[in-house]
């Protein structure tokens, strides 16, 4: 799998969601969508149609992959201020820095991307892993488990 990320420097986003702890061998993204969704339409303030899916990795998270290891994943949106959060909701403040985004076409369910970016095009690269949150801006091209579903994953980095 040959892959090109774009290095993009962000400004800190407001966002709004929900959010679980999980790991990999339990994973509950599904739990975690299904009680933002509904609730989507109280958000009066947001300012994309797009969705965002965020991860929050403990430090030492990648030195050891290890799948039972809890890391906090959200399901947010982004909003121009923090005037009106929906109840049973939260703020949460992504602060602005350096990302590898790559562009992805294929189903959520195949991880191997993910496994190309750390495994291939990180240590090549002139960057390395931020501690910063990890996530997949969801726009109006992507379908869940979808082979013709499009999202940006975006990954913290900082020069080597």
């Amino acid at each position: 799998m040959q892959i090109q990320a774009k290095i993009a420097e962000i400004q800190e986003k407001k966002l709004v969601g929900k959010r679980l702890m999980m790991s990999f061998s339990n994973n509950r993204t599904v739990e975690l969508w299904k009680s933002f969704m509904p609730l989507l339409k109280e958000i009066a303030n947001n300012i994309s149609t797009d969705l965002i899916s965020l991860q929050i990795y403990p430090t030492d998270y990648f030195s050891d992959l290890n799948p039972n290891l809890e890391f906090e994943k959200w399901a947010l949106t982004e909003v121009s201020n923090f005037d009106q959060i929906p109840e049973n909701m939260e703020s949460f403040v992504l602060q602005g820095g350096l990302y590898a985004v790559f562009g992805y076409k294929g189903s959520s369910a195949d991880k191997r991307i993910f496994q190309t970016i750390f495994t291939s095009w990180l240590p090549n690269s002139e960057y390395k892993l931020d501690t910063r949150p990890h996530f997949e801006v969801l726009g109006e091209k992507y379908k869940n488990n979808d082979p013709e579903s499009e999202e940006e994953i975006w990954i913290p980095v900082k020069k080597k």
